[in-house]
């Protein structure tokens, strides 16, 4: 009788843990087993929510943006910091002075290259973080930049890193070194999906505007800077870092994560610019908005930074700059942005009335929209602003 006591209670309690009754929370991902998983989002600097998966989806399918602050935050804390403090001081140029080396490397920049390398970007099934597809694609980004260092023969100044992830889809970090660890970036994301509430890993979403521009264009800036000497043999003033994040879209989580490390080692980032949607002016200039311009936005973003962006707009571009507005967590310059850098986001659209949720699948993700010229415009302010402020002596601000 005793053991039959024993077989029934032992019974009972792997049936309960099974239907979930026995439960164990994972901490670090807010899971309960038999639970579905929750995440902590932040859809303004005031308001922070517990969701679902399933929640995510439906916020996205309405057109919310949002950061996944999961990681972000300590197990006993209700609140996880989401504003911008911009409390890394940081004086600017007022002028552009480095015109004839420049215009100079501007001539090397290549639209045939940022279309082969966007082609082969959008070949991939799918660029969602989660999926196999999205490994390999951030694998294929991993060794074409370090193609182009070697091409360059800037192996020993230059290097190139992959940043991991918990998810299968790493980030990627180039960096040349200067004189100084004064750091400026230019970061683009790679990853891609379709919001849907079906298995978006499953999916395609090719994402060649969202944001494989983005993600070739600072490529190409990336390979034309390695051609000038002071730059591959590391003899610029400060420091260069190209970033290409995963996990953007699903929350800025691989952005967030690089800058949260970034703050954590103490990282001395003057200026981070990010480069996401530059290649898609179709449904734009169809609503009547000319003429074409690359739009500098003026909301979560570092104001002095954003004077001397449009300086290097009126220098180098072809094309003039007009202000615009984003939105809370709307690309990846919001995480450096929280980790209190100054940041800056130049995009292809120019009025908020624009709603890029109206935007269908059956043309924003499609080659045939892209504007390779347009792209080539992006790509000469970027180089422009990093040839620049690599050789601008920041000085420290007091006051």
């Amino acid at each position: 009788m005793k053991f039959l006591h024993t077989f029934i209670l032992t019974a009972f309690m792997l049936m309960a843990l099974v239907s979930g009754q026995f439960s164990k929370e994972d901490k670090t991902n807010h899971v309960i087993a038999g639970e579905p998983a929750r995440y902590l989002i932040a859809l303004s600097p005031e308001i922070q929510r517990w969701v679902t998966e399933e929640e995510k989806w439906e916020l996205r399918l309405s057109g919310h943006k949002f950061m996944d602050i999961t990681g972000a935050q300590d197990s006993d804390s209700a609140v996880v910091n989401t504003q911008s403090p911009w409390d890394i001081p940081v004086r600017f140029p007022s002028k552009c002075v480095m015109q004839e080396q420049v215009k100079e490397l501007a001539g090397n920049l290549s639209k045939d290259a940022m279309r082969e390398n966007l082609h082969k970007l959008n070949g991939f099934y799918n660029r969602y973080y989660k999926s196999d597809y999205g490994r390999q694609s951030s694998q294929w980004v991993l060794e074409k930049v370090r193609d182009i260092i070697k091409e360059a023969g800037a192996d020993g100044a230059v290097t190139v890193a992959p940043f991991t992830h918990p998810w299968p889809q790493i980030s990627t970090i180039a960096r040349i070194q200067g004189r100084t660890n004064d750091t400026i970036i230019i970061g683009a994301h790679q990853d891609s999906l379709t919001i849907t509430p079906y298995d978006t890993s499953k999916l395609p979403a090719a994402g060649p505007g969202d944001d494989g521009s983005g993600a070739v264009t600072i490529m190409e800036v990336f390979r034309t800077l390695l051609i000038a000497k002071d730059v591959a043999g590391g003899l610029m003033q400060n420091t260069v870092e190209f970033h290409w994040y995963s996990a953007e879209s699903v929350g800025l989580l691989g952005s967030q994560a690089i800058f949260r490390s970034y703050r954590q080692e103490g990282r001395k980032v003057k200026a981070m610019i990010q480069q996401d949607m530059v290649g898609y002016i179709h449904g734009a200039l169809n609503a009547g908005s000319k003429p074409e311009s690359l739009a500098v936005v003026r909301d979560v973003t570092h104001f002095d930074l954003n004077a001397f962006i449009k300086t290097v707009i009126d220098e180098y571009c072809d094309i003039p700059w007009i202000d615009s507005k984003c939105s809370f967590a709307c690309s990846a310059h919001h995480a450096a942005a929280q980790a209190g850098y100054p940041s800056a986001f130049v995009t292809d659209f120019k009025d908020p009335a624009f709603d890029r949720k109206d935007e269908h699948v059956e043309t924003r993700h499609l080659l045939k929209y892209i504007s390779y010229d347009h792209m080539l415009q992006h790509a000469k302010m970027s180089l422009g602003l990093v040839y620049e402020l690599a050789h601008f002596k920041f000085s420290n601000v007091t006051s």
